[in-house]
């Protein structure tokens, strides 16, 4: 790939730090999405992925949480020490965020206008009122609001589920970010409006250029928004590559169970596939794979060791032992920091 490395995170640790003990909510995972990408983070809930934004956004509720490892880089700026007063200069500005459920996210006491206009304000001082407005009209258009001078003096509960995520779209973009993180941002929404809003963030990241890292845990979503995907479980990547061969010829077990899980028309089935099992609590496995408890292919060395990332391809990487059997490359981390 010839495009730029926008966001680079490198060996990210965050931990929790509990009465009963320290949690790594994520351990040790490298990755990067570059410039017009559009990137998918997908797992099971309690994987990191949550975590693993917030940390980006420098989020992570102190206490209990900190990174405790790693870099965070943006346009080449190491951004994980920075304070909270630097990171509200680049959050809007450089790096947005759309959260999962919208009304939790506006202000029900404030009109869109007035919190559209005031993400505007925050990081253009000089500019008046009026041009705010002006601004913040102009985005509601973009994100296909109708009738969006009369919407901007309206308050969030006036506005149906979907359009209140587009005005949450309209507020991440209103500074034109260069990476736009989106954690779950269909999650509350019925499938016709969920294809709208993914439609709608497809059209801005291709005529805006924006990267876009999605989280989810919708394949079906994967496959139509993104180009590469990570599958993140227990804290950690477990597998990397494009989206078409992570469907194709996924590597890691996990994966593949992820896979048989959605539901197919074109072959009927008595009862759906399900993964056996539950994501163990953080921090609960010091030994062994993360997922051998619930993989039909474990055996003995998946109990003792944690495997490391095997590059399968110049795109492709799974943690998995079944590849080293199958004489899969070692990919840049020693056992001893996995």
């Amino acid at each position: 790939m010839n495009r730029k490395a926008i966001l680079e995170v490198r060996e990210l640790e965050t931990t929790f730090f509990t009465d009963s003990g320290n949690v790594a909510a994520v351990d040790f995972i490298s990755f990067s999405i570059h410039e017009g990408e559009v990137l998918a983070i997908v797992g099971e809930s309690g994987c990191g992925k949550s975590v693993t934004s917030l940390s980006i956004m420098g989020l992570v509720p102190s206490p209990p949480g900190k990174i405790t490892n790693g870099e965070i880089l943006l346009n080449g700026q190491e951004i994980s020490k920075y304070t909270d007063r630097q990171m509200r200069k680049i959050r809007g500005n450089d790096i947005a965020m759309i959260f999962q459920e919208p009304m939790t996210s506006l202000n029900p006491l404030f009109t869109i206008g007035n919190q559209l206009v005031e993400a505007i304000l925050l990081h253009n001082s000089k500019w008046s009122k009026k041009q705010a407005t002006a601004r913040a009209i102009e985005m509601m258009k973009l994100v296909g609001l109708p009738r969006a001078e009369q919407l901007i003096k309206e308050y969030p509960h006036q506005l149906s589920g979907g359009m209140r995520q587009r005005v949450m779209i309209a507020m991440a973009l209103v500074c034109n970010p260069k990476v736009l993180i989106a954690d779950e941002p269909t999650t509350a929404l019925d499938v016709t409006i969920q294809a709208q809003i993914l439609k709608l963030m497809r059209d801005l990241n291709e005529r805006l250029n924006t990267a876009v890292l999605l989280i989810t845990h919708d394949l079906g979503v994967v496959a139509e928004t993104c180009e590469r995907v990570i599958v993140m479980y227990a804290g950690q990547i477990v597998e990397e590559a494009p989206v078409n061969e992570i469907f194709k010829n996924p590597q890691h077990p996990y994966t593949k169970g992820l896979i048989q899980s959605v539901p197919d028309m074109r072959h009927k089935k008595d009862s759906l596939y399900s993964i056996p099992g539950n994501v163990p609590k953080p921090g609960s496995i010091a030994n062994g794979c993360r997922f051998a408890a619930r993989c039909e292919y474990a055996f003995d060395r998946c109990e003792q060791e944690n495997p490391i990332l095997y590059e399968t391809s110049d795109y492709h990487k799974a943690r998995c032992f079944l590849l080293d059997e199958k004489g899969g490359v070692l990919h840049g981390e020693s056992a001893a920091e996995s």
